[in-house]
C-alpha cells in the first residue's frame, strides 16, 4: 500500500502521538494468530483487520448456526451452515483486503500447535474450553509468544495478558486445568451478545498495543460484571 493510502485509510490512528506513522508500520508488518472465529475472536478479528494487521491468522474448525448470531458478529444470516474459516475470511476481505488473511480449518491439538503458533508473533485465544486454553498457553510459554486471553459467561469476563516480557502465564494463575464437564459453559447458561463485544475489544486492543510497544500490564487479571457493571483489576 502507498504510503497516501496508508494515511488517508488509517489517519484516526496515525493521528495519536504514541501510534504515529511508524506504529502503523509496526501493525502492517505484525503477524497474529486469533484462536477462534467466534463471541470473543469476532472483535478481535474485526479490529485486528480494521487497524490493519499486516497478517491475520485464524484458526477455527466449526461451522456458523444460527444461535451463533447474536454474538458472533463476523457472521451472518448468509453465512449460517458455512464454516468458520470461510466466513471469516470473507469479513476480513471486505473490511480490508490490504490484510493477508489465513484460515486454519483445524482444531489446535498437540499434534499441530507448536507448528501453527510458531509462525505467528502474538497469539490472541478465543477458545471455549480449558483443555485447548493450556495448550495454548502451554505452546506459548514454550515459544515465547505473547499470550493475550479472555473468556465470558453470562453477564461475566476476564481477559489478561501471559508470558510478555517475562510476565506470568495461565499456570501462574491456575496451575492445574479443572475438569470441563465440571464447569458452566455459554451452551448451558448462555451469554449477552454485547459481553463478547467488550471482552473481545480489550482483548484486540492489548494486542495492538504489545503490536506498537505501549505499555501493558503484566500479571493483572481485569474481571468485567456487566451486570452490576464493575470492572476490577486483580494482580497474581
Amino acid at each position: 500500500m502507498k504510503s497516501e493510502d496508508i494515511f488517508a485509510r488509517y489517519s484516526r490512528q496515525i493521528f495519536i502521538e504514541e501510534i504515529g506513522l511508524e506504529g502503523q508500520k509496526k501493525i502492517r508488518s505484525s503477524k497474529v494468530l486469533v484462536i477462534g472465529a467466534g463471541g470473543l475472536g469476532s472483535p478481535v478479528i474485526q479490529y485486528l483487520a480494521a487497524a490493519g494487521v499486516g497478517t491475520l491468522g485464524i484458526a477455527d474448525f466449526d461451522e456458523v448456526e444460527l444461535h451463533n448470531l447474536n454474538r458472533q458478529i463476523i457472521h451472518n444470516e448468509n453465512t449460517v451452515g458455512a464454516s468458520k474459516i470461510n466466513s471469516a475470511e470473507l469479513f476480513v476481505k471486505n473490511l480490508n483486503h490490504h490484510v493477508d488473511v489465513i484460515g486454519i480449518n483445524q482444531k489446535i491439538d498437540h499434534s499441530n500447535a507448536e507448528e501453527i503458533l510458531s509462525q505467528y508473533d502474538i497469539i490472541a485465544d478465543g477458545s471455549d474450553n480449558f483443555t485447548s486454553r493450556y495448550l495454548i498457553n502451554d505452546t506459548c510459554v514454550k515459544l515465547g509468544k505473547p499470550l493475550v486471553y479472555g473468556s465470558i459467561l453470562a453477564f461475566s469476563g476476564q481477559t489478561t495478558v501471559f508470558n510478555y516480557k517475562g510476565s506470568k502465564n495461565l499456570r501462574d494463575l491456575f496451575p492445574e486445568p479443572p475438569f470441563d464437564e465440571d464447569i458452566p459453559d455459554c451452551d448451558s447458561l448462555g451469554v449477552l451478545g454485547a459481553l463478547p463485544g467488550i471482552v473481545g475489544s480489550m482483548m484486540a486492543m492489548q494486542t495492538l498495543k504489545i503490536i506498537t510497544g505501549l505499555p501493558v500490564p503484566s500479571d493483572q487479571l481485569t474481571l468485567i460484571d456487566t451486570l452490576n457493571w464493575r470492572f476490577q483489576t486483580l494482580d497474581f
